[in-house]
């Protein structure tokens, strides 16, 4: 293999490298990776330790051995290698094929998938970048949630959020020219929290560019657009997308907002304290105890 294979196919290199300290059962495993990689994208421990005729133990244990932390980040460094060879669509028609219409199997590969996504982004998470963005939102005079098609609930989400814990944040998807009446409101002290999995558009680069320009700072929640925006933005923090298109896009996200809001609140207990009893008695407000609909069996 050529250096320039190795760079383009870092699984092969890394199995060349460490093959001869494979005991043979992982051997089978890592020949089995290296020439079916588009099933690593598609399978649990258990298919692939069915299909190279091991266990999943023994996957597990090959996959370590390799270097990789776990399955998941097999995957992800496997992704970005071949990811582009097919489109979600076909990726996730294979995948539901594969589970041969069984819902049970379906279900647990959905679940699965989810719990290695979300492994992942905890593993990935680093204490020292956590910490800086959760210290940008609490010194934020306002936040902007950036989210283009999917991206964009997470943001709306965080929105919702931020306005429970007193905080003023607004959120938007917009576009083109209709992009450039939200960017006028950006001022030195805001913070965009840009949610970009894995494509960095025109749009978006003017955002930042822009925010820059005005004295805004800017959180990165991204898969892998990290090396196109280095050192254009505050912090990055890594949200695992789906391979194949079984679990929500948004996933990952969803679960790097929960954990920044949760730090969020931790900086000021009280007024979260005194923000849910507020919230609690509009709602009764709302929606007085005598109007509610009854259930079932009460009085």
């Amino acid at each position: 293999m050529t250096a320039r294979d190795e760079k383009a196919d870092p699984l092969s290199a890394r199995v060349a490298e460490r093959f001869a300290e494979l005991s043979p059962a992982e051997q089978r495993v890592a020949d089995y990776l290296t020439r079916h990689q588009q099933a690593i994208l598609l399978s649990t421990a258990g298919d692939l330790g069915a299909l190279s005729g091991t266990s999943d133990a023994t996957v597990v244990r090959a996959v370590k051995a390799l270097g990789y932390s776990g399955l998941p980040e097999l995957k992800r460094e496997v992704g970005k290698h071949v990811v582009g060879d097919t489109n979600p669509a076909t990726r996730l028609r294979e995948r539901i094929e594969q589970t041969g219409g069984d819902p049970a199997a379906l279900l647990d590969q959905v679940l699965t998938e989810s719990v290695e996504r979300l492994t992942e982004t905890r593993r990935l998470l680093a204490t020292p970048e956590f910490t800086a963005a959760v210290d940008l939102l609490d010194g934020a005079e306002e936040v902007l949630g950036y989210g283009l098609g999917p991206s964009e609930l997470p943001m709306r989400y965080l929105v919702t959020r931020l306005h429970r814990l007193g905080r003023r944040a607004w959120s938007t998807s917009a576009t083109g020219f209709r992009l450039a009446d939200d960017l006028v409101r950006l001022t030195a002290g805001d913070l965009v929290v840009l949610n970009a999995p894995d494509r960095v558009l025109h749009d978006i680069k003017t955002l930042v560019e822009h925010a820059r320009e005005v004295g805004a700072r800017v959180l990165l929640i991204t898969n892998s657009v990290r090396p196109a925006l280095a050192g254009r933005v505050d912090v990055t923090l890594t949200a695992v997308q789906s391979l194949s298109g079984l679990s929500h896009d948004g996933l990952g996200a969803s679960l790097v907002v929960d954990c920044l809001l949760a730090g969020l609140a931790r900086k000021d207990p009280e007024a979260v304290s005194q923000r849910t009893d507020l919230l609690a008695a509009l709602r009764t407000a709302l929606a007085p105890r005598d109007l509610r609909p009854r259930r079932p069996g009460r009085p």
